[in-house]
């Protein structure tokens, strides 16, 4: 895995689709827009209105997406699952974002799934299960593991 260091600020990556769709090179159905974020319906439409929430500028991921331009994307992420329970009758919402294909991250440039969610029947499934090695595992180390690898 690559140091978790924000990378360089760059507009474009000229295979990207979320860049080009960014720059207007591909067409999208639009939700949101401002200087730095953009918001469109998914084509895959796991359930009726999912929608990306995207950086106008290219980063990787989550991990190496500078905070103040992660901030703009989760404040557009909240108002439109705001939205989307309000307009769309949806009952709650998931949010995500993957990071590196290990992580079901498909696309590699910083986004977030909005997913309204419609009752239990809605189609869209995200589970977690009991790690079956619980036992196996020392929370206190781990937990001290993880700590030293914060930075401020």
């Amino acid at each position: 895995m690559p140091p978790f260091v924000y990378e360089e600020e760059i507009i474009m990556i000229q295979d990207c689709i979320f860049c080009k769709i960014a720059v207007g090179l591909i067409p999208c159905t639009k939700v949101y827009e401002d200087d730095d974020v953009l918001a469109f319906l998914d084509i895959g439409q796991a359930t009726t209105g999912h929608t990306l929430v995207i950086s106008k500028k290219h980063y990787p991921n989550f991990l190496a997406t500078p905070k103040s331009i992660m901030h703009k994307v989760y404040d557009v992420a909240q108002k439109i699952g705001q939205a989307q329970i309000q307009t769309l009758g949806a009952r709650g919402v998931n949010v995500l974002s993957n990071c590196y294909k290990e992580a079901g991250q498909s696309i590699p440039h910083f986004h977030v799934h909005v997913i309204p969610r419609y009752e239990p029947a809605d189609g869209f499934r995200i589970e977690m299960y009991e790690n079956v090695h619980i036992g196996e595992l020392n929370l206190p180390v781990l937990a001290s593991k993880i700590s030293k690898g914060i930075k401020e």
